[in-house]
């Protein structure tokens, strides 16, 4: 079995994954803090709770569930050495983790600009540990699951751009839809700001996520090498875009 394992790994990854190991330590413990954070939600009931869309309406919520996702079926496939779900972990990783980069990222600047653009006048600040909970240790056990544990994924600009636009353009029509039943926005920010400025939010959020997608795979780079093939001539090229097999 272990040696099947080695057979299956790509040369860039840097750690064992599937594995029983390392591998899996960190997606249990990823699972436990995105385990915390939900409990923290309904430990702690506010208007939101009772809301249309409840607390899926906040893109952190989101990125949180995706990170869950995408841990789930990464532990799955370190029990059982499932190579199809590994594959399947890569692809998810692909959004999950610039994802929850660009919540991180956005988060903590405006929270540090003024805490009131991001938490309504009714609720109460977040301990440091559930506000880290929330929004930064799924960034980071993600960033740490793609330099160490993961194929070297390759995604081109273009198609990295569509997706993170599509997610933007999603959020944008969800949010407008709870706005109809709730007649708040889940994020006071976006309450100042006319609907051409909320546009111009989002797509400058998505052109964000597209430049955090280009840097984590620079940096998997940086760390581990670049993927390219050897042709038979002896010629190099890159990977193709979207190559998550990890072989």
């Amino acid at each position: 079995m272990a040696t099947a394992g080695l057979v299956r790994r790509h040369p860039l990854q840097r750690l064992p994954a599937p594995s029983r190991g390392a591998s899996a330590i960190l997606h249990s413990l990823g699972l436990a803090s995105f385990a915390y954070s939900f409990s923290w939600l309904v430990r702690n009931p506010n208007p939101v709770n009772d809301s249309y869309g409840w607390h899926m309406q906040y893109l952190t919520i989101i990125g949180l569930s995706l990170a869950a996702a995408t841990f789930t079926v990464a532990l799955l496939a370190d029990i059982t050495d499932s190579h199809t779900l590994f594959k399947i972990k890569n692809a998810l990783a692909v959004a999950s983790a610039p994802m929850e980069c660009l919540i991180s990222l956005l988060y903590w600047t405006l929270r540090a600009i003024d805490e009131s653009l991001v938490l309504p006048d009714w609720a109460e600040p977040l301990p440091l540990h559930t506000d880290f909970s929330f929004h930064a240790i799924p960034a980071l056990a993600l960033v740490i699951d793609i330099l160490f544990f993961s194929p070297p994924y390759t995604i081109a600009v273009l198609p990295a751009l569509a997706l993170s636009g599509c997610i933007a353009f999603g959020y944008w029509v969800w949010i407008e839809r709870c706005y109809q039943f709730n007649q708040f926005y889940p994020y006071p920010l976006f309450e100042i700001l006319s609907t051409p400025q909320r546009v111009g939010l989002f797509a400058s959020s998505a052109l964000l996520m597209t430049g955090v997608t280009m840097l984590l795979i620079s940096l998997y780079g940086l760390l581990n090498g670049r993927d390219t093939i050897i042709s038979n001539g002896g010629a190099t090229r890159k990977m193709r875009s979207g190559n998550v097999k990890g072989e």
